[in-house]
């Protein structure tokens, strides 16, 4: 096969890609980017492919959801689209899918019907609420599972109402949690030699992803509330105005907060009692916080941020996104990549966070034109030309 693999991590698998919107092909990404051999499959040209695809094919979130794959066009609303596929996924090592609960039932491509051709088989399926249960054939969307899982309910300041997170992070997390659980049951599988179906949600992705702030209410009974830039339980920690800009400091415990005081020229305030303890400090942090902000906006944050980070104590500039990434550090991480795209010109994507010495990621190829490899990708899976010629005629493919 010519097509150049990511990483050689994960480069005896092949993933059989049914894929769309967001969680799906963030899942599928992260094999591709290890080197697996994924294949996007997608409908023919001449039926409508629809909404959320990550928008057009060479706009920027198209470009970045499915770098490192390949594609097949292929009808599964047919007979002879759904035998073709069966007959993939009797090689293939992984199916992934994000259609709902009875899509995929009704088409005969669940995972009951595709582990009978192949049980080593690993079929994963991620949806906005769950496989089963009452809401199993809702259609999921980020911002809802935001809000039901309780996300928006602590984003934002105090008393503004429900905040969105900037990103869709339950989409993300999904996508995430799913090649995680790919990776586990493909480990599995070595000592069963049996494949199995794993699913995740949307809901079940943003209900873990509240962490410490889930475990509050769970063992504790505490509902937090929103605290705006104001971590809920390290204080003093949250947003500090200076002369040129805002910084960040995280300053947990009482020796960091008595470092504070001494680089604020306010060494007193650390044994005042309405600061010296991290009880005080909670009940009293608004007032603490605008006293800390009057020392604060004497100098620019380059200044704060260097003594801050000598003196031990975790301090950084707010970025915008441009700003970001033309910080040093950032520079130094090399973590935006460059590609070259289809029409040969070179954009910039957000390669893979995690570096491993032997077999690193590398984004080797853009997103493949819709079909690009039909043909080449069947005839690895053993069709003939003649047959890829009957299929291309009876516009299965």
């Amino acid at each position: 096969m010519s097509f150049p693999r990511a990483s050689t991590a994960l480069n005896r698998f092949t993933v059989l890609d049914l894929t769309r919107v967001r969680a799906g092909p963030t899942c599928v990404r992260q094999l591709a980017d290890w080197g697996a051999n994924c294949i996007k499959i997608e409908m023919p040209e001449h039926m409508t492919e629809g909404e959320g695809l990550g928008g057009p094919r060479e706009g920027s979130d198209f470009q970045n959801l499915h770098r490192n794959k390949r594609s097949i066009t292929l009808n599964l609303k047919s007979p002879e689209g759904v035998a073709v596929l069966k007959k993939m996924a009797a090689k293939a090592d992984v199916v992934v899918e994000n259609y709902r609960p009875d899509v995929k039932k009704r088409l005969g491509i669940d995972y009951e019907a595709l582990s009978a051709v192949n049980p080593r088989l690993i079929y994963a399926s991620i949806s906005g609420f769950g496989q089963d249960g009452p809401y199993a054939n809702r259609p999921g969307f980020d911002q809802i599972a935001q809000g039901m899982g309780g996300l928006m309910s602590i984003t934002g300041l105090p008393g503004q109402g429900p905040v969105r997170v900037g990103i869709p992070v339950a989409d993300l997390t999904a996508g995430l949690f799913a090649a995680m659980g790919i990776m586990v049951a493909l480990l599995e599988r070595e000592q069963s030699g049996k494949g199995q179906a794993i699913d995740t949600s949307l809901l079940q992705a943003q209900l873990f992803m509240l962490d410490f702030q889930a475990t509050r209410w769970l063992t504790g009974g505490v509902v937090p509330p929103q605290a705006g830039n104001n971590h809920p339980t390290s204080i003093p920690t949250g947003v500090f105005k200076t002369s040129d800009g805002y910084i960040n400091i995280a300053a947990a415990g009482q020796k960091m907060w008595e470092k504070v005081c001494v680089l604020l020229g306010i060494p007193d305030v650390a044994k005042h009692p309405d600061y010296a303890t991290g009880a005080a400090r909670q009940k009293n942090r608004d007032a603490l916080n605008a006293m800390m902000e009057k020392e604060t906006v004497k100098n620019t944050s380059a200044h704060w941020v260097d003594e801050f980070n000598k003196a031990g104590v975790p301090c950084g500039p707010i970025y915008s996104i441009d700003q970001a990434f033309a910080d040093p550090q950032v520079k130094h991480l090399g973590i935006a990549k460059a590609v070259r795209t289809q029409k040969q010109e070179t954009i910039h994507l957000v390669g893979q966070p995690v570096r491993l010495s032997r077999t690193p990621s590398a984004i080797v190829a853009p997103p493949p034109m819709l079909g690009e490899h039909t043909d080449e990708i069947l005839g690895e899976f053993g069709f003939t030309k003649d047959e890829i010629k009957t299929l291309h005629a009876s516009k299965t493919l």
